[in-house]
């Protein structure tokens, strides 16, 4: 992904960090501006949020939409609703697993593993992106609270630095 982002803004800077942000927050490009999921951002909100002057957000998405491999990604973004922070009040389990390496195969598949074996569902398991996030995580949300000895066993996981439960 970073190669593709590489090749068209290397030169600007600006540009590669709306680029950047419109990736991470899952906002997609279409032929009549950004939106995210079916709600239209202006150029002066995401310029806000990026930082930048509302003319760099307008020249990063006529990159987008000029350039047919960038559109091919932008066009089909979707956001994703994180419910780590809503789940305590809902009563689930929050598990948040920091790897070794992120890249690491098998390491959703251990705490899945390890969870399913007490009967516990498992709501929304969200991977951060190891290359568009500098610290990725695991995010583990239950519909219910994972026992100790759960979490020592997921703790023991090939490529698992740390957990911590919320």
């Amino acid at each position: 992904m970073w190669d593709l982002l590489t090749r068209y803004f290397q030169r600007f800077p600006a540009q590669s960090r709306v680029a950047q942000t419109l990736l991470a927050q899952g906002l997609s490009v279409r032929q009549d501006g950004v939106y995210s999921g079916n709600v239209a951002i202006s150029d002066t909100a995401l310029a806000r949020a990026c930082g930048v002057d509302r003319r760099i957000i307008a020249a990063t998405v006529d990159t987008i939409r000029r350039e047919p491999d960038l559109q091919k990604v932008y066009s089909r973004l979707q956001p994703t609703g994180l419910l780590k922070d809503v789940a305590p009040t809902l009563k689930w389990g929050v598990i948040e697993i920091v790897p070794s390496d992120a890249r690491e195969p098998g390491i959703l598949a251990h705490v899945a593993t390890v969870i399913s074996k007490r009967g516990i569902s498992i709501r929304q398991a969200i991977v951060d992106d190891p290359d568009l996030v500098e610290e990725p995580r695991l995010y583990v949300i239950t519909e219910a609270q994972v026992p100790m000895d759960a979490i020592s066993e997921i703790r023991e996981g090939h490529g698992i630095k740390s957990v911590v439960i919320s």
